[in-house]
């Protein structure tokens, strides 16, 4: 009963976010509403901050994660790699060819999971793809990653392992996050390269 009464307020919450999304006329939308909240139901959007941790030690090129917060906020910590977009540029034509692309696998956090569920939210309704979700974001990434509670020696093998993971996924990422070049902005100085869409032509003439 209580599970159902957690998932319940969950997908409220959901709700709401996508009740919140500003309307968007210059890029229409290309799935409603009841669409995005279908295929919110399976979770997928999630990254864990044990896959990310991974990714990140494995220096895999193909995440960019971007972080949501303010320039302030960013520039006190960050995780590392992570290039600052605020919530509220998100649509901005400067960053359209980081958010809608099929290079490399973007993945939203910020304090919590609220802004950057609101962020996938709106860029799956405008149809773009390879936007995830960091799971809980910071607040669970210091919590499993930077501060992870040792388990009890009598924990099943898995526990262990998993700890260990976080405990050495932490030191091999510095302890904290890295410290990046920012202009007066919080703006990264340097932009990742990101492969541009080629734009479609025009249709010329009229009716």
């Amino acid at each position: 009963m209580k599970t159902r009464a957690i998932i319940t307020i969950i997908f409220l919450g959901l709700g709401l976010i996508i009740a919140a999304v500003p309307q968007n006329t210059t890029h229409p939308y290309k799935l409603t509403a009841d669409e995005l909240l279908e295929e919110s139901y399976s979770h997928q959007q999630y990254y864990s901050p044990d896959e990310v941790a991974d990714l990140l030690v494995n220096k895999d090129p193909s995440i960019q994660l971007i972080d949501l917060r303010s320039p302030n906020e960013y520039d006190k910590f960050h995780l590392p790699g992570a290039i600052n977009i605020p919530l509220q540029d998100i649509l901005s034509d400067e960053w359209r060819d980081y958010i809608d692309q099929d290079v490399k696998i973007n993945i939203f956090y910020s304090n919590g999971s609220l802004y950057a569920n609101k962020a996938w939210m709106i860029t799956r309704q405008l149809g773009f793809e390879n936007n995830y979700v960091l799971e809980g974001g910071l607040n669970y990434w210091v919590e499993t990653i930077m501060n992870p509670l040792p388990p009890a020696s009598t924990s099943p093998d898995e526990e262990l392992a998993k700890y260990d993971f976080r405990k050495g996924a932490n030191m091999a990422l510095g302890g904290q996050a890295a410290v990046t070049q920012t202009d007066d902005e919080g703006t990264p100085t340097q932009k990742p390269e990101i492969k541009r869409k080629p734009k479609k032509q025009r249709v010329q003439g009229g009716c």
